[in-house]
């Protein structure tokens, strides 16, 4: 079972084959299988306090982790207190990865949508980042669902495919190209042959 939860450090590049390579360095240390049910699994990252429900729950582990994601397991070969390491994959492995993107905080149809915005003549000294007209009035006289407004921005969970293992060294695996999120955020990683899914 290819799948494994780490956190990312950064962005760097590395040289192969005469070509700079951009990689996100993901690591992956302390990964372990948290909590078991069915063909359910957990992964766990990281120590946390907890609650007493959640002591309860993390009690075979001995640990509430800090993070954790769900998968399937269909061959059912987990058991919980089991180390995943990086050396589940190998340099030019293909995956998928899940993580939640960055929060932007409240936006504006200009910076959210890539609205033009209003003419900057004829006098709108004030209109120039507004979304301008919402709707019809009479007819339908509402706004319709799902009409690009101003809202929160950012935060949303995101899988990227065919993403490329350019390198493992030690506890960190190299991604190709960019992974969603601040520096110290979970990322969970899976082949792309693994049933792998992220709770919410």
């Amino acid at each position: 079972m290819k799948v494994i939860l780490g956190k990312k450090k950064g962005m760097t590049r590395v040289l192969q084959e005469g070509k700079s390579i951009p990689v996100t360095i993901v690591d992956v240390e302390g990964c372990v299988v948290s909590f078991k049910d069915g063909n359910s699994v957990e992964l766990g990252l990281e120590k946390s306090r907890g609650n007493k429900a959640s002591l309860g729950k993390y009690k075979a582990l001995g640990f509430v982790p800090r993070y954790s994601r769900n998968f399937k397991d269909e061959k059912n070969s987990l058991k919980v207190g089991d180390k995943i390491e990086g050396s589940v994959f190998n340099p030019g492995d293909i995956v998928s990865i899940k993580a939640k993107s960055k929060g932007k905080g409240f936006a504006g149809v200009v910076k959210r949508y890539g609205f033009a915005g209003g003419p900057k003549t004829h006098g709108q000294s004030d209109r120039l980042r507004a979304p301008g007209s919402i709707g019809a009035g009479t007819t339908p006289g509402r706004v319709l669902k799902g009409k690009k407004m101003p809202g929160r921005m950012g935060s949303d969970n995101l899988t990227l495919k065919n993403k490329k293992i350019v390198d493992v060294v030690e506890n960190y695996l190299l991604v190709s190209g960019p992974v969603p999120g601040n520096n110290g955020d979970p990322v969970l990683i899976y082949g792309e042959s693994s049933d792998a899914k992220q709770d919410n």
